[in-house]
């Protein structure tokens, strides 16, 4: 049975982090998956649906972390999962092990604390 999130899912955060179909293939091919650009846009559209292993990959390459709940088999779901591109997630990252830089960067976003 298909879960037509996954389309929509894959479709987004491949857009949300600026990647074409092409940067996808390549990092398939990396990972020793040689897929078309034609069967991405299927899996995009569900018409088709990655297995397991290759969906685990790119959850991997998009960041997403909250899987079951990014693709609807949890009441769950983090927002950010959903929101975040891959250089949000960057600087998220950057700032949380940079405690000792963290008032400089609310001072210059202007964020209170």
């Amino acid at each position: 049975m298909k879960n037509p999130v996954i389309a929509k899912m894959l479709k987004y955060y491949r857009k949300a982090n600026n990647l074409t179909v092409d940067d996808v293939a390549s990092y398939l091919e990396k990972c020793g998956v040689s897929v078309a650009t034609k069967t991405i846009y299927g899996w995009e559209s569900g018409q088709t649906q990655p297995d397991a292993d290759i969906l685990l990959s790119l959850c991997k390459f998009y960041r997403i972390t909250d899987i079951l709940g990014t693709f609807g088999y949890s009441k769950n779901k983090k927002m950010e999962t959903m929101t975040y591109s891959l250089k949000e997630r960057d600087i998220i990252d950057a700032y949380r092990k940079n405690p000792d830089m963290q008032a400089a960067v609310d001072k210059l976003l202007d964020i209170g604390r």
